[in-house]
C-alpha cells in the first residue's frame, strides 16, 4: 500500500514531497486539501500537521509534517542502488548535500520566497502586489544566485557533479519564478541557467510541475 500525501498540487512544500516521491518511483496516494475554504485549519488536517499547514504525510501509523523532513523520509524509505538523493554512503558527499539543502532553506527560500508571495499569492486571495517588496527580494535573490553561479562553474549541480536533493529542493519556488517577468535573473547566469534546465527537464520535475501553474 502506497503513502499519503496530503496537499494541493499548487503548494510548493507539496511539490517538494511529490518530487521526491516520483524521484524513487513510489506509489502514492494524494489527497487534495482545499486552502480556499480553509480545510487545513479544520480539526482532520490539525490532527496530521498541527501547525495548519501543508504538506501532511501518512505512511500507516506514521504522520509526518514538514516537507524537507518529508523529503528526506521518501528518498531514504525509497532508495535504489543509482537513486540516493541524499549521498548517504558518502560522508563528504552527504556533508555537502547538506550544507546546499541549508543554503536552499536559510538564503534562496528567504529572498525567493516573498516574490513569490507578491506575484502569485495576493492576487489570489485579493490584494495587491507590492513592488517595492519585489524589488527589495529581487536584489537579495541575484546575491544568493551570484554565489549560486560561482559554484556552479565548478560543478554540474550544487554539492558536486551528481543530483541530489539540494538540487531537487529548489524546484517549486523556481518553477514559479520562471514563469515570472523576472526570470531572466536566472537566464543571465549562464551556469545557473544550465542548472536549471538540467534540473527542471528530469521527467519527475516534469510530470510534478505540469500540475502547477507557471506563469503569472
Amino acid at each position: 500500500m502506497g503513502v499519503k500525501v496530503y496537499g494541493p498540487t499548487m503548494s510548493t512544500c507539496t511539490a517538494r514531497v511529490l518530487l521526491c516521491l516520483e524521484e524513487m518511483g513510489a506509489e502514492y496516494e494524494l489527497v487534495p486539501v482545499n486552502l480556499s475554504i480553509g480545510e487545513h485549519k479544520q480539526p482532520a488536517h490539525l490532527a496530521r500537521n498541527p501547525f495548519g499547514q501543508v504538506p501532511a504525510f501518512e505512511d500507516g501509523a506514521l504522520m509526518l509534517h514538514e516537507s524537507r523532513a518529508i523529503a528526506r523520509y521518501v528518498l531514504r524509505k525509497y532508495k535504489i542502488s543509482g537513486a540516493d538523493l541524499l549521498k548517504e554512503g558518502s560522508l563528504e558527499e552527504s556533508a555537502m548535500v547538506d550544507v546546499w539543502l541549508e543554503v536552499e532553506a536559510h538564503q534562496f527560500d528567504p529572498a525567493i520566497a516573498p516574490i513569490f508571495f507578491q506575484i502569485f499569492i495576493l492576487p489570489m486571495i485579493g490584494g495587491v502586489p507590492d513592488q517595492t517588496v519585489i524589488d527589495t527580494n529581487l536584489e537579495k535573490l541575484c546575491k544568493v544566485l551570484d554565489i549560486y553561479e560561482a559554484r556552479l562553474c565548478k560543478t554540474k549541480y550544487l554539492a558536486g557533479d551528481f543530483f541530489s536533493l539540494a538540487d531537487l529542493s529548489h524546484v517549486p519556488l523556481l518553477h514559479y519564478f520562471m514563469g515570472t517577468p523576472h526570470a531572466s535573473v536566472v537566464y543571465s547566469r549562464p551556469h545557473v541557467k544550465a542548472w536549471w534546465e538540467a534540473v527542471s527537464s528530469r521527467p519527475a520535475c516534469k510530470k510534478v510541475t505540469s500540475v502547477m501553474p507557471g506563469s503569472a
